[in-house]
């Protein structure tokens, strides 16, 4: 045990002895049951007097915080664990800027899984390639290893950069070479460093509504002012678009979380109002891999002929959330910035995973992988839409992703928030479609079907039904 003792103050060095040990029992730094060292030890490594040791030793034996058994020595109970933690806070204490506050998510993996888990945003793990990727991660990680000891350049790896603008060009018609690729720490960090190379305190920045919440957070810390845009039947209204945006943010593969695409004439008209107001546009393509249909809309970014649209992916939902590998296609004028953003917040990623993940591309497993997983998120789809049926609950149509939105109808017994509460004393883990928005919308459920086992659907549905009925 290390520990430090001011032995300055004029109370005496047993106090001072004192004081450092009951700081370090009631703090945890030492747990119930660890030995401390003799007295003689410790008089020897503070340079004391034994005496001193011991009559500290002593008072915490007799506040019960020490435990003296003969011939076997001093230990902490577990009655310092039972002392509750100083509240008061210093008049000087640091304090976060105003808007840095944590919250934990839904999908935090923090807690066990629901008995039926609806949760938003989850892929299924069982569905991944673990011995695959780790062959493959294992190949990488020795044949580079003198790159992964050393520090990379901040777009990436330039194989997994090459594989990635393959990949997305095949996939989703995105105009991209392996310059035009800057690998991320997921889609949230590419979001991060597009507003620290766009934004302005101040500036507009537009965004879905209902929408992603995270991005919203984001851009709001960075100084912006968001402003909450409308979504109909046909996705982002471009017509509500301030003019004054600096930045749009859009999921239009796949609108999250209703889930609707944005129509083609849509598409076209927010290119126009980009060009015609030198607005930025993000396009978050979060997961529509996994689509139902032949062939999605052309991208916006396929569609761009200006370079406004900066185009965001991720592993994260394709793969697992635990890899945290994501990546941005920049129009040729924001690179040189969005590289320096990189380098100066984050260095570089992990170049043996990225490694391993151009290597999946490349002898197509993660194409394989997404057909395997679209045809059984295709089937949980069309289960959870049979099981709703009936329900006092209107499906949002979609043709692609994770999840299904639902409204709920005049015939359902309880509100969204009610029925997510009662739902979890139930181990149904499902979200409120409120919590996806700022403004007021119809009340409706954000179904997941990533993280749901496939029996699981339809007893979770029943429960949600039982909890729905007048």
């Amino acid at each position: 045990m290390d520990l430090v003792v001011d032995l300055s103050h004029r109370a005496g060095r047993t106090d001072a002895i004192y004081r450092a040990l009951h700081g370090a029992l009631t703090s945890g730094r030492v747990p119930a049951g660890e030995r401390l060292p003799s007295t003689r030890d410790l008089a020897r490594d503070l340079r004391v007097s034994r005496a001193s040791v011991a009559t500290a030793y002593e008072r915490l034996v007799a506040e019960g915080f020490l435990e003296s058994r003969p011939g076997a020595g001093t230990y902490a109970t577990a009655a310092a664990g039972d002392v509750p933690p100083a509240r008061r806070r210093s008049p000087g204490a640091l304090r976060p800027r105003q808007g840095w506050r944590w919250s934990p998510r839904p999908v935090s993996g923090d807690a066990p899984a629901p008995a039926h888990d609806f949760r938003v945003g989850i892929p299924d793990a069982s569905l991944f390639p673990f011995d695959t990727w780790r062959r493959i991660l294992a190949a990488e990680s020795r044949a580079g290893g003198a790159s992964a000891g050393s520090y990379s350049g901040p777009a990436g790896l330039p194989r997994f950069r090459a594989a990635v603008a393959r990949y997305v060009s095949g996939a989703r018609g995105v105009h991209a070479g392996a310059d035009d690729v800057i690998a991320t720490t997921g889609a949230q960090q590419a979001l991060d460093l597009v507003a620290r190379v766009l934004l302005e305190p101040g500036d507009v920045v537009a965004v879905e509504d209902p929408g992603y919440p995270e991005a919203r957070e984001l851009f709001a810390l960075h100084g912006a002012r968001v402003v909450p845009v409308p979504v109909d039947a046909e996705g982002l209204v471009v017509d509500e678009i301030p003019a004054r945006a600096r930045l749009v943010y859009t999921t239009p593969s796949h609108q999250f979380p209703l889930g609707m695409p944005l129509s083609l004439a849509r598409r076209r008209a927010l290119l126009a109002h980009a060009a015609r107001h030198g607005t930025a546009v993000v396009e978050d393509d979060y997961d529509s891999e996994f689509r139902r249909t032949r062939r999605p809309l052309e991208s916006l970014q396929a569609l761009d002929r200006d370079g406004r649209v900066v185009y965001v992916g991720t592993f994260s939902k394709s793969l697992l959330p635990g890899l945290r590998v994501g990546y941005l296609v920049a129009p040729p004028s924001l690179r040189d910035a969005l590289l320096a953003a990189r380098q100066l917040t984050d260095g570089h990623g992990a170049v043996h995973v990225q490694a391993a993940l151009a290597r999946l591309i490349d002898d197509g497993l993660l194409a394989r992988h997404v057909r395997k997983a679209s045809a059984r998120y295709a089937e949980r789809h069309e289960i959870l839409l049979d099981a709703l049926a009936g329900l006092p609950v209107e499906p949002v149509p979609s043709a692609a992703g994770l999840h299904v939105a639902a409204y709920l109808t005049a015939d359902a017994a309880v509100g969204s928030r009610t029925l997510v509460a009662r739902a979890r004393r139930r181990s149904v883990a499902v979200e409120s479609l409120g919590a996806f928005a700022t403004g007021l919308h119809r009340d409706g459920l954000v179904l997941g079907i990533g993280g749901a086992v496939t029996s699981s659907i339809r007893p979770g549905i029943q429960e949600l039904g039982r909890l729905l009925a007048p």
